[in-house]
């Protein structure tokens, strides 16, 4: 399909990669990856032949078509969203303007003419590749599509210049899969989508026909989406089999290889270094020392690349708060006409970590400032707790800081505490690195500003944080080490992220937006999804079922004399056992469904990070211990039945 052959690009005097042979093939599912700075999106456009290699070959099939998206930066005008999706079928269309011309021209002539056989059989062959090609259901895939991203159906008919940056990504995003090119190309796909967008297009992804490859920060969203990672690294690229999981643990196993290879080597080139040196000026010995100079000299010598430090980095805790931080009581908010919320009540305690979820526009951010007195209520009432201070981070935060500081002098200032080597290494962390670190905040662009204001926020925190989408502009490593950092907070922290891994990692409840109502729910996201489809619901009533169809002793099995005979035929010996199993397991079943209501009840009032984190395993463990059980109950009451 499309192959690299001794690839290599150069910027400057920086070498990103070289030396890159790599076969692209019909429906494979790749994850991107690599530090900052290795080159992932220029080797995306290289393969999309925006830019040119310095090195090797770039060899395409003929019939390829790439589609490229990048991370942001293109803008849509003069026409509405639903028209400028449209125009991707613009040769169907054009078919069928022809089919309708050529309809017409059929009524005109006489069916007996020639030029009547001539204009039918034109038309007959349009038609039957405009069907072929899907063209009766355009209109309603471009609905989809949209729908699948987040947009309204009202949304449709306004001109795409009335849409922000992100939007317009959104745009450009579901043009793309609405053309299917054979060979998809996505730079950060998700930056731009909300959690339901990205669930959307996961499941899009999913059954994609054809080949993509992506770029993305979103471990969850790799994880579910490619069967392969291509790691650039130490200037070169490497293939791992799997998803980004199987990634991780095997780029352990190989850097430990690398380690190892690079050892014997050294030790190798030492003892040839010693022999050398030793006698090189004895005759009895020159030939063995131009030996070992050859050797010395075909060696081609291991690199090890500067690995990023993973950083760990104490932040202060904040002062304890009383065990209830936050409730609103009836609480309702309006906009003029438009209601957001109506009797909205909930409690938030010491300790909680809440996500709160929900499709673009249902009142998350405007829930956060509420919470943050950022605006006033229309109705109801909001009760804060004793000692609590509440610490806002906002998506345009940056617009809070001093302009003309820079960067490491105002987080100098904010720790003083802190030594300049652990500042550089969090700023390094966040991706200010190098010179950077020098820049005034005025000068920053948006993205910077908000990553440094969320970094200089966690080296004061308060006791209670209202973080509306803190994840954004962040990497892996940045998010890695924020999870961290909020995962030891002793304080109780409400949030936005569009980040599953990040929710899933640090949620202990769920708040659901929507409707104008709050809807809560324990555990991550994983626990809200899981009951959202069903899952709790019908885990009780097969439970349910399986116990009141249990057969037990001194009543006949429901069913007929039929098979009640069959049952008759199993050994009596082992027909008595497995009635006994099917009791104990009744009893089981009973006995973990009533301890997961219980540790459901517990997780919704906070002890301690610990107690959480034992009372979700603890869950976990029951939910699977049940699924066991029923499976076996289910096999058992079968088999008495047969």
């Amino acid at each position: 399909m499309i192959q690299l052959s001794a690839a290599g690009k150069r910027y400057g005097h920086k070498l990103l990669f070289e030396g890159v042979d790599w076969l692209i093939t019909n429906h494979d599912r790749v994850g991107l990856v690599g530090a900052n700075g290795t080159g992932k999106s220029t080797l995306l456009k290289i393969l999309a032949e925006m830019e040119t290699l310095d090195y090797g070959a770039l060899s395409t099939a003929k019939g390829i078509s790439a589609g490229y998206l990048p991370q942001d930066g293109l803008a849509l005008s003069g026409r509405s969203v639903f028209a400028e999706c449209m125009s991707v079928f613009s040769k169907l269309r054009a078919m069928e303007q022809e089919m309708e011309d050529l309809t017409g021209r059929m009524s005109e002539l006489d069916h007996a003419s020639p030029d009547y056989s001539q204009v039918a059989e034109r038309y007959q062959r349009i038609e039957h590749e405009f069907r072929a090609r899907d063209g009766y259901a355009i209109e309603a895939q471009v609905g989809s599509v949209l729908m699948g991203l987040g947009f309204s159906k009202e949304d449709w008919q306004r001109q795409t210049e009335e849409f922000s940056g992100g939007w317009q990504m959104r745009i450009a995003l579901a043009k793309l899969l609405l053309q299917k090119p054979n060979l998809l190309l996505l730079d950060e796909p998700t930056n731009h989508l909300d959690l339901e967008a990205r669930n959307w297009l996961e499941e899009y992804l999913t059954s994609y026909p054809y080949t993509f490859i992506l770029i993305s920060h979103d471990r969850y969203f790799l994880d579910v989406t490619v069967n392969k990672i291509v790691e650039i690294w130490n200037k070169r690229i490497y293939f791992y089999p799997g998803n980004y999981e199987k990634y991780l643990a095997q780029k352990t196993q190989r850097r430990e290889q690398l380690d190892a290879a690079y050892r014997n080597q050294r030790e190798r080139i030492e003892q040839l270094e010693v022999f050398i040196n030793r006698f090189r000026y004895q005759a009895t010995k020159a030939k063995q020392v131009q030996s070992r100079i050859k050797e010395l000299g075909k060696i081609e010598r291991i690199e090890l690349p500067e690995e990023e430090k993973t950083i760990h980095f104490s932040f202060p805790q904040p002062k304890a708060s009383g065990r209830i931080v936050a409730e609103f009581d009836g609480v309702a908010k309006s906009y003029g006409e438009k209601e957001v919320f109506h009797g909205v009540n909930f409690m938030i305690e010491r300790g909680d970590r809440i996500a709160l979820v929900g499709v673009n526009g249902a009142g998350k951010s405007t829930l956060i400032k509420l919470l943050a007195n950022e605006e006033d209520l229309t109705q109801g009432e909001y009760k804060l707790g004793h000692n609590v201070q509440a610490d806002y981070f906002a998506q345009d935060q940056y617009k809070e800081l001093d302009q003309d500081s820079r960067i490491l002098d105002d987080l100098g200032r904010v720790s003083p505490q802190s030594r300049e080597t652990e500042l550089r290494s969090l700023l390094g962390c966040f991706l200010f690195s190098g010179d950077d670190v020098f820049k005034r905040i005025g000068v920053l662009s948006g993205g910077e500003r908000n990553r440094y204001a969320l970094l200089r926020m966690l080296l004061h925190p308060a006791n209670f944080l209202l973080l509306d989408e803190p994840t954004n502009h962040l990497d892996m490593r940045a998010k890695d080490v924020l999870l961290e950092a909020l995962s030891k907070y002793t304080g109780t922290v409400v949030f936005v992220s569009h980040d599953r891994y990040f929710i899933d990692n640090l949620a202990t409840r769920v708040f659901e937006i929507g409707e104008g109502r709050v809807e809560v729910y324990p555990g991550n996201y994983e626990d809200y999804r899981w009951r959202k489809e069903g899952g709790a619901a019908r885990l009780q009533e097969n439970t349910q079922l399986a116990v009141a169809s249990a057969p037990t002793n001194g009543n006949k099995p429901a069913g007929s004399d039929a098979v009640e005979s069959k049952a008759k035929r199993l050994n009596p010996i082992k027909r008595k056992q497995m009635e006994e199993r099917v009791r104990e397991l009744e009893q089981e079943i009973n006995r973990t469904e009533t301890a997961i209501t219980e540790h459901e009840t517990s997780l919704q009032s906070f002890v301690s990070a610990e107690e959480t984190a034992r009372l979700t395993q603890a869950l976990e463990t029951h939910r699977a211990a049940l699924k066991t059980s029923v499976t076996e109950w289910e096999k058992l009451a079968a088999a008495l039945q047969d």
